[in-house]
């Protein structure tokens, strides 16, 4: 017999009804709810001289709520001094025009919104249901970026405000919008249902970096938490880090087309940084650019959770303190159809986020069936051949993690290869489809 009974067992346990190719279902996610309309208008003209436009922009939403249309018009350019949190029902906005954050670090600073995960503030947070925004393409908002990443110089500060944050949202349509030099994340959704986005830009540049210096940290592009039915579709992004990044509690998130170009590619994660449940559950994106830009591109596809253990840390982002030890289930990941142009590696898992050298393979999540399909172009591997990795958890060896058609070359002249890398901490025939040290399964898939 070819195959031990224990480890045949260990196979057909950890495969089960996964042992056939593509094993990742696709989310179906209803269609928002459209706003009513009573025909009330509100619109909004700009004070210029750089006054501040929010408490015109607050009454204009309180007069149209439950029913109205706010009107910012194209060719406006609204002065965004103070914070604000409208909260909106049934409402339709037509944003043609452009929200400018004031150049003002120190206001900011001192006075956004807290947001108590990864000690993080915003300056807009949008409240309410079915909710309508169209930017019609010409309509969206600059988050005065620039000012930080040149104060700062690449040394990221407390207190950077993100632009446009959802909180407590439902029923929710943004079309034809962008984001230009957000400060912070660009587009977040903090609790949130039956949303949908669909051609939507994000470009985050640091004007005066010198070349090959990333000065746009932590300036992701599209993230979710606390979310459930989610559509984006149609984006692109220009900035230095996630392109897109799935957090905590993120469920049914369908994604498609999409132009990364810089930064740290599509990120699942972080989880698990606090002492709470962490997952994720079906995930699928699909048909992705992932392009270098100033020899900054650092990820393709990967999903990243912390350690098991509580170790101290000496960032910001975690407020000093010991961070680690979440759990949850990360599971039904999708991801598919990536062209890749010099990113230094194409797909990953990676369990030992906040490790500090003691608590190596002790992460509390467990993840299964994830699926990276059809990979194409080339990466820059500072690492020999390498292509791939999976670094998993002693405590939940990862599984049913697979490969599939994946064709890289590790530099932009070489010759495509099969997923190529090292796996660590996997189930005994957990990883599929990929060459290289622990990754080889004895059970025949």
């Amino acid at each position: 017999m070819w195959l031990s009974t224990p480890l045949l067992l260990a196979c057909f346990g950890f495969l089960g009804i996964f042992a056939t190719a593509s094993p990742v279902p696709i989310p179906s996610i209803p269609k928002p709810v459209k706003p009513s309309s009573n025909g009330r208008k509100c619109t909004v003209t700009a004070l210029g001289n750089q006054e501040d436009d929010v408490t015109q922009i607050l009454e204009a939403f309180e007069e149209c709520n439950n029913g109205g249309t706010v009107v910012f018009p194209e060719g406006e350019n609204y002065y965004i001094a103070t914070r604000l949190n409208p909260i909106i029902y049934d409402v339709t906005i037509e944003w043609r025009g452009l929200w400018t954050y004031s150049h003002n670090p120190n206001y900011w600073r001192n006075n956004s919104y807290s947001i108590a995960f990864q000690n993080h503030n915003a300056g807009f947070v949008i409240t309410g249901d079915r909710i309508a925004i169209n930017g019609y393409g010409t309509g969206g908002i600059n988050g005065s970026g620039n000012t930080w990443y040149t104060a700062e110089g690449g040394d990221t500060q407390p207190g950077r405000p993100m632009p446009f944050v959802f909180w407590n949202v439902s029923e929710v349509v943004v079309e034809h919008f962008y984001v230009k030099d957000s400060p912070l994340w660009a587009l977040n959704i903090m609790n949130g249902t039956n949303m949908w986005f669909d051609d939507i830009e994000v470009n985050s540049t640091a004007a005066n970096a010198p070349y090959g210096a990333n000065w746009v940290q932590n300036t992701d592009g599209f993230d979710t938490m606390d979310a459930n039915n989610i559509v984006l579709t149609n984006f692109r992004y220009r900035g230095g880090d996630d392109c897109i990044a799935i957090k905590p509690r993120s469920y049914n998130i369908s994604i498609q087309n999409v132009t990364c170009q810089g930064g740290n590619g599509i990120a699942i994660g972080s989880l698990g940084q606090y002492l709470e449940d962490s997952s994720v559950v079906d995930v699928h994106i699909k048909d992705v650019d992932i392009l270098t830009v100033n020899e900054d591109m650092h990820n393709s596809a990967y999903i990243k959770t912390w350690i098991g253990e509580l170790a101290p840390q000496d960032d910001y982002e975690s407020d000093y303190l010991p961070r680690g030890g979440g759990w949850g289930v990360v599971e039904n990941i999708r991801f598919e159809n990536f062209y890749v142009e010099g990113a230094a590696i194409g797909m990953q898992v990676d369990q030992d986020s906040g490790n500090n050298g003691s608590f190596s393979g002790t992460s509390n999540m467990k993840v299964s069936n994830i699926a990276f399909v059809n990979f194409t172009g080339w990466t820059n591997s500072t690492s020999g051949n390498r292509t791939a990795a999976v670094s998993c958890s002693a405590r939940h060896p990862c599984y049913n993690v697979r490969m599939e058609d994946i064709s890289l070359a590790t530099t932009e002249n070489g010759s495509p290869a099969n997923a190529t890398g090292t796996c660590k901490l996997n189930a005994p025939g957990g990883v599929h489809g990929m060459l290289g040290s622990g990754c080889t399964s004895s059970c025949r898939t």
